[in-house]
């Protein structure tokens, strides 16, 4: 996985949750989490720069000290403009750094394991949001393909996009209990 996969994951997520940034995203929560339509989106945002800043300082025992802060009066038409932002600097970051660049993420990390993280929070979040917003949008295929070859090897055949669903807790897989727990494999293991 490459900036390109981050790239095109913003773009659907604009695509898809652009429409709908005139509704109270506080007050509605995210598909089953915890949090609100806003919160998540946030939190898209926050860990895409908290990526971003992993792959351009390539700290070797820990994330670095800082946290993105959204101010309280922010739309979510604001919200979406500070995930677009959060997202470039994570794909140009990628776009900087040599492939065997090693960052921190519970292990050494490559440029790769951190497309992969922030495509699958893109998807992931995007559609926790337009489950609590109540439009129907499945993630795409092949994006979802690439994450699960990158962050879940193990992962069962099927639709890619259902599958990376109930790798994370979010969907049911014939066959198979539901997840309550799941850890994605960032680090390499070399």
């Amino acid at each position: 996985m490459d900036s390109s996969d981050v790239r095109e994951a913003t773009t659907e997520l604009l695509r898809v949750l652009g429409p709908h940034t005139d509704r109270d995203w506080a007050a509605v929560p995210a598909g089953s989490l915890e949090w609100s339509c806003r919160t998540t989106a946030t939190h898209i945002a926050h860990d895409l720069l908290a990526y971003a800043g992993q792959v351009a300082a390539r700290p070797d025992t820990a994330y670095l000290p800082f946290d993105l802060t959204v101010r309280p009066s922010a739309t979510p038409a604001d919200i979406l403009r500070v995930v677009t932002a959060a997202a470039g600097l994570l794909a140009t970051a990628l776009d900087a750094s040599p492939a065997d660049a090693r960052a921190w993420h519970w292990g050494p990390c490559d440029p790769t394991g951190f497309a992969a993280m922030g495509t699958a929070e893109i998807l992931l979040h995007t559609h926790d949001i337009t489950q609590g917003l109540a439009v129907e949008w499945p993630p795409p295929g092949p994006l979802c393909e690439r994450v699960l070859a990158r962050l879940f090897p193990d992962a069962p055949d099927g639709d890619p996009a259902a599958v990376l669903l109930w790798c994370t807790g979010r969907g049911d897989l014939d066959g198979r209990e539901r997840r309550t727990s799941w850890v994605w494999q960032a680090a390499l293991t070399e």
